[in-house]
């Protein structure tokens, strides 16, 4: 869960920002050089420069588990952008990825928008591109929030 990142405080409205001030130097982003590049309600886009560390796939492509990740993460952090007072993050419940290409390039970039913001549950719309601008990825992630 995204609220149990270690020195961070439980995440709520008034004290998001430093999951955002942090995202690139978290322990396991930074291992799979992601960064995050911008945040606003309901919208996120994170970058997975390659490095050393980054998993490879066949033919040198990102290894699928990292781009899970990036996409899982994105989404997250689509969520949080617009987290409002009242809301609890309680995690991904769903995520349905379609890998439609290698994934190739030194940066991968990732988008994800909040499609509809509801009480429980907010469905998260994503593509990852490589530095082509291929599509390369397509998901869904459904995002929880505790009562």
């Amino acid at each position: 869960m995204a609220d149990q990142s270690p020195g961070l405080p439980p995440l709520t409205p008034a004290t998001i920002q430093p999951f955002f001030d942090n995202f690139s130097e978290m322990p396991f982003h930074k291992y799979l050089g992601m960064h995050l590049v911008e945040y606003r309600d309901g919208y996120a886009r994170v970058e997975l420069h390659r490095t050393e560390h980054t998993p490879t796939g066949i033919g040198g492509s990102v290894h699928g588990g990292a781009l899970a990740t990036l996409v899982d993460m994105t989404a997250v952090t689509s969520v949080l952008a617009g987290l409002r007072e009242g809301e609890h993050p309680a995690g991904t419940a769903d995520i349905q990825l379609t890998y439609l290409r290698q994934t190739k390039g030194e940066t991968v970039t990732c988008e994800a928008r909040v499609l509809k913001r509801g009480k429980q549950l907010a469905p998260v719309e994503v593509k990852v591109t490589d530095d082509e601008g291929r599509l390369c990825c397509s998901a869904r992630v459904l995002y929880a929030f505790r009562a």
